[in-house]
């Protein structure tokens, strides 16, 4: 099955929508994670990057590093399948996958006007390339509160206690 998605960027070609949007005066807010099975506490906080700026690109974890940093049962959708979700967004704007442990050259790549991330990150918690790219390209980093009582593993729990009944 092909899914069309037109927000499904390489990167060469957020790098170009990129600097379409530079031309235009435009801020770019990056945002990146797993964003497995969408709920309300990930449309949230997307709407809520999304409003930093003049457009939101999400550079999503390949599956390989989703089963690295949250087990082999992980991710439940493919990357395409997540890709696909987010496209669905008008708050999103573009999607990257990312076959790498760390987004150092994307941010290179991109320069950001602003990065973001969920509230349980702190500056001492973000890894120390990515927060040396960030501060080379001079983007203002934001940290955005959670909507409390949201996340994939409460979801999925639910999902295997519904399958139960």
């Amino acid at each position: 099955m092909v899914l069309e998605n037109d927000k499904l960027f390489s990167l060469p070609q957020a790098v170009a929508h990129r600097a379409s949007l530079q031309r235009a005066g435009q801020t770019l807010v990056l945002t990146n994670g797993v964003f497995d099975l969408l709920h309300t506490g990930h449309l949230s906080y997307l709407k809520k990057a999304r409003s930093l700026g003049d457009a939101l690109y999400v550079a999503l974890n390949a599956d390989e590093s989703v089963r690295a940093l949250k087990g082999p049962t992980r991710p439940v959708q493919s990357e395409i399948e997540r890709a696909y979700a987010l496209s669905a967004l008008w708050f999103v704007d573009g999607i990257i996958i990312f076959r790498t442990p760390r987004l150092t050259a994307e941010i290179q790549a991109l320069r950001p006007d602003v990065y973001t991330k969920a509230g349980d990150y702190t500056l001492d918690k973000l890894d120390p390339g990515e927060r040396g790219a960030l501060e080379q390209v001079g983007a203002r980093i934001s940290f955005l509160p959670f909507l409390p009582g949201f996340s994939t593993t409460q979801l999925i729990a639910k999902i295997k206690a519904a399958g139960e009944i």
